[in-house]
């Protein structure tokens, strides 16, 4: 089967282990970091994990093989617990870093403000200084006409005075008529009236622009006050920014370290998972033994959280697990029912270039390795999918973009050159298509529509997938998982 599997359908799936440790943890304290995880019996634990890694004859050394599978699984699990750790240590320090950031930009925000009430104080303060100073100058224009108002009221009081003091008789040897002597004193007197109106009219203004000159200094004490307090509150909106963006240094230095952490483990567990591999004993290229198979899902499971069962069932219906890996392009094999039919004849064109860099690789002659293919009333009907899981070439490379595609992912999991004919690689790139729709959850409407995206490219069961079969595809793969599923629980393996 697995006709349209489509490539492009990708996605990383988190490798954490689901259900109970196989040792209890702890914390404790680390003058690097204030904490990290400890785990009873983690030191030595620890060093057998590094001793198996670093052995490059097996990874075992004098350990049984069941004995070294148990210390990988433990090994396996105690590093994804620790990445699950830094992991969520990680998080932490990114949500504290953007806090600091915010409060940070809040505070810049607060101190351009500050700036700009600063600076419009300043300009009014300027302003003030200059409305002040016109005023000085009107005060002192109206004190130089008070003080000549103040003569000129003198003089004219002098003269009068003058005129009051002098005889009938000197009066009348003075003025030819008596009547110019009274018309004179009545208009000195009427000139002294309007000098002293004159008067108060300045007086009264010289004190409105004193009043005036009190006020405008006055708002300018008040601005100059202003100014004091918001330069304070800058200075302290800078203090607190710069001890903001010290702490925020030293978060970024605590991620940084976290993430080193974090990689390392992610690592280790990666390691591990290859030396997990590397022991399944099954053949290269004959179909295992169901209890090879159940031992090679288990492994699986631990990578992708696709349960055994799962993909047994969709093994057993893709391939036979392993037996029937396809029945055309296959002139030298004993089990070959269409040994004329090549690859040219079953893929369509656009797999043709992936194929052959595919067998060139392996160093797998492209005109005698078997694909599968379906042939009816001796006419081609599809075909062209490739060993225990059915993979089509272009789903395995993905040419676009190689480093999504399966064939790059099992190798970056197991090392070495990844082979859709070996079992081994086959199971893991199954199990690592069906946790990308979510089979990895092992909630049932997830594993369904999983299982529909392997025959049809999508978990939603178009009218192209009805054509393909997809229903009958579909019940026989989850018909044959709960018989997977039976044989587990009852103990069979």
């Amino acid at each position: 089967m697995g006709i349209y599997h489509k490539s492009g359908f990708f996605r990383i799936v988190g490798t954490a282990l689901l259900g109970s440790f196989l040792f209890s943890a702890s914390l404790a304290v680390n003058p690097l970091l204030g904490y990290k995880i400890t785990v009873f019996g983690a030191e030595d634990l620890a060093k057998t994990c590094q001793t198996l890694l670093d052995d490059e004859n097996g990874g075992c050394g004098a350990l049984s093989r069941e004995k070294c599978q148990e210390t990988l699984n433990k090994c396996l699990e105690f590093y994804q617990s620790q990445s699950s750790y830094y992991g969520g240590k990680v998080t932490e320090t990114q949500a504290e870093a953007k806090t600091l950031q915010n409060k940070i930009s809040i505070l810049k925000n607060k101190i351009s403000g500050l700036n700009n009430e600063i600076y419009r104080s300043n300009l009014m303060i300027k302003d003030l200084n200059m409305q002040i100073g016109d005023t000085q100058a009107s005060i002192g224009v109206s004190s130089v006409q008070i003080e000549d108002s103040k003569s000129k009221l003198a003089e004219l009081l002098r003269t009068i005075y003058e005129q009051d003091q002098r005889s009938l008789l000197e009066i009348m040897l003075a003025e030819n008529e008596l009547s110019d002597f009274f018309d004179e004193l009545a208009a000195l007197e009427a000139l002294n009236i309007k000098n002293q109106e004159l008067l108060g009219h300045i007086k009264s203004l010289k004190v409105q622009l004193e009043d005036e000159e009190t006020a405008l200094t006055k708002e300018k004490g008040e601005l100059e006050q202003l100014i004091v307090v918001r330069t304070l509150q800058k200075q302290e909106s800078q203090s607190l920014q710069k001890e903001q963006g010290s702490l925020l240094k030293t978060t970024k230095g605590r991620e940084d370290l976290y993430q080193a952490y974090l990689k390392e483990t992610q690592t280790k567990a990666s390691e591990v998972r290859k030396k997990i591999f590397q022991l399944a004993q099954v053949s290269e290229e004959e179909a295992p033994s169901y209890e090879e198979a159940y031992a090679l899902a288990e492994y699986v499971e631990t990578v992708t959280g696709v349960r055994p069962a799962l993909l047994l069932g969709l093994l057993q219906t893709e391939s036979a697990i392993g037996k029937n890996v396809g029945q055309c392009n296959c002139p030298t094999h004993f089990y070959c029912r269409y040994p004329d039919i090549g690859y040219k004849e079953v893929m369509h064109s656009g797999q043709w270039g992936a194929f052959l860099e595919i067998t060139d690789e392996l160093g797998m002659n492209p005109d005698t390795t078997p694909i599968s293919c379906s042939i009816s009333g001796g006419k081609v009907q599809w075909g062209g999918a490739m060993g225990p899981a059915q993979f089509m070439p272009n789903t395995w490379l993905n040419p676009s973009n190689p480093d999504k595609g399966y064939k790059k992912r099992v190798e970056n999991i197991i090392g070495g050159i990844a082979n859709p004919w070996r079992v081994k690689d086959a199971f893991l790139a199954a199990g690592l298509y069906l946790s990308d729709w979510g089979a990895g959850s092992q909630k049932l409407q997830k594993e369904v529509g999983a299982v529909t995206a392997y025959l049809c490219g999508t978990n939603v069961m178009t009218t192209r997938c009805k054509t393909a079969g997809g229903y009958s595809y579909r019940n026989q793969v989850m018909e044959n998982a709960s018989e997977w599923e039976k044989w587990i629980e009852g103990g069979v393996f």
